[in-house]
């Protein structure tokens, strides 16, 4: 299994917002423009939803979400045998954890973790970092 982790300074509830809503998945990978059919009326990620994520804005992959601990963490199947947990935790001293896992059939997560697995490096920090931004914004606006 492959696992990639950063630390943020926002809240917990701040990064589960960017990773549980197909429509802000954008803000911190790029490479994923859009999605179809995977969040519930309140835009959520929703267990036993299906559809897909439209990569590069062409490849549109097939997707299930196979559970959902809200605030906390969300799991799905794509292109029928990767599946991917993405977990939000709070921080020990505050801000968040952000995890996410890839597993798949032995030679297929192999090929993966070396292809893919350090985009997903890139992407959790991505992640961690557009959480603290928008954290910060949220505390400015408040002020």
């Amino acid at each position: 299994m492959l696992a990639r982790s950063a630390r943020s300074a926002a809240p917990p509830a701040v990064a589960w917002a960017l990773i549980a809503r197909p429509a802000r998945w954008a803000r911190w990978a790029p490479h994923v423009r859009g999605a179809w059919g995977l969040g519930g009326a309140d835009g959520v990620v929703r267990a036993g939803a299906r559809g897909a994520a439209r990569l590069a804005g062409v490849v549109p992959v097939p997707a299930v979400i196979t559970a959902v601990d809200p605030g906390r963490s969300w799991t799905w199947r794509v292109a029928g045998t990767v599946t991917m947990d993405h977990v939000v935790e709070p921080g020990d001293g505050g801000g968040a954890v952000i995890t996410v896992t890839l597993a798949a059939p032995a030679p297929l997560e192999a090929a993966l973790a070396r292809t893919y697995g350090p985009l997903v490096g890139v992407l959790v920090r991505r992640l961690a970092s557009v959480a603290e931004a928008e954290a910060e914004a949220e505390a400015t606006t408040r002020s």
